[in-house]
């Protein structure tokens, strides 16, 4: 029997190692994906993912399962999933928290958001709005600036807790206006609506879904939302540019992110079937319902987007001298 020669045989193992990647994508997946969601289930986040994820399983061919692993704005999530194999079986909703706050926030964090994963794809962007309660007269931002300088450090303004999205907007709004107001942190975004209504606090920002049946009814006011354009869920808001103060922009952002080191034809496997289930029409007003709009992007787009949002809301947690360990 022929017997290769040492040289010979690693120069063959060279020759079919790319090819064991390329099986290995063709092949996925071969079991269910597991998607962990860095927030109890019922909110924004957990109702995006498994919108998608359902849509995404029928040109996959296997179930994605929605792990909820709330807790520590995220960090246990993320933690988890950039300790997990590198096969694309194990995901992570990536937040603007997740990947773009904590960085800043943490002073000692267990993960690395740039290091530690491999960028899937962005899903959507979900804009803040900026609401007031029956107590505050105001019809506008400007209105409302006025009426914060007027009162001075005596105007209270709600978030669902420090260094939340719709704090460091509250910060970023301080200091485009030039304002002192006084921030009073909630435990989740509930508490902080209901006491919004009842007059406890002034305004605040937060996201969509969780205000629009309170302005629907008009026991709340919408002043403007935080995204660069006009929101489809609030069509008739104008922007916080739009109202007066140029380039104010404060998005949150949910996307997929594997651990790093997964296979780059996995992962593109991965971005195709969630680019795809986002332009289904159904998953489109959804999203929408939610006052989320479908925003897709390659990875290494994706990958940059990360590092700017990393860089954009470190100013906002500088400025707010919010920290968390």
């Amino acid at each position: 029997m022929f017997q290769a020669s040492t040289p010979a045989r690693l120069l063959l193992a060279a020759c079919l190692l790319p090819a064991v990647p390329a099986a290995y994508a063709q092949n996925f997946p071969s079991k269910p994906i597991t998607l962990v969601v860095p927030h109890s289930a019922g909110g924004t986040s957990d109702i995006l993912a498994r919108t998608v994820a359902a849509e995404a399983a029928k040109t996959l061919g296997q179930t994605i399962v929605i792990d909820n692993k709330g807790g520590a704005n995220g960090t246990i999530a993320a933690k988890q999933v950039a300790s997990s194999a590198p096969d694309g079986y194990t995901l992570l909703l990536a937040t603007a928290s997740t990947h773009g706050i904590n960085p800043s926030l943490y002073s000692r964090i267990s993960y690395d958001a740039v290091k530690d994963f491999t960028p899937v794809t962005l899903l959507a962007t979900v804009p803040n709005v900026l609401v007031i309660g029956p107590n505050v007269k105001a019809a506008s931002v400007q209105e409302l600036i006025g009426y914060i300088r007027a009162q001075g450090d005596k105007t209270n303004m709600g978030s669902a807790g420090a260094g939340t999205p719709g704090h460091l907007a509250g910060e970023m709004f301080k200091s485009a206006a030039k304002l002192q107001f006084t921030h009073v942190p909630y435990k989740g975004g509930s508490p902080a609506i209901t006491d919004l209504i009842g007059g406890q606090i002034d305004f605040m920002f937060t996201t969509i879904p969780g205000v629009l049946p309170h302005v629907k009814a008009g026991t709340l006011r919408a002043l403007a939302v935080t995204s660069p354009e006009r929101s489809p869920a609030m069509p008739d808001v104008p922007t916080m540019a739009e109202s007066g103060l140029p380039g104010f922009q404060a998005v949150s952002w949910h996307g997929v992110v594997a651990p790093a080191g997964t296979p780059d034809a996995v992962v593109q496997k991965l971005n195709a079937a969630l680019s795809g289930a986002l332009a289904a029409p159904a998953v489109k007003q959804r999203l929408m319902e939610e006052g989320a709009q479908a925003s897709t992007l390659n990875t290494a787009a994706f990958g940059k987007f990360i590092q700017t949002e990393i860089s954009t809301w470190a100013q906002a947690v500088k400025d707010s001298g919010a920290t968390a360990n």
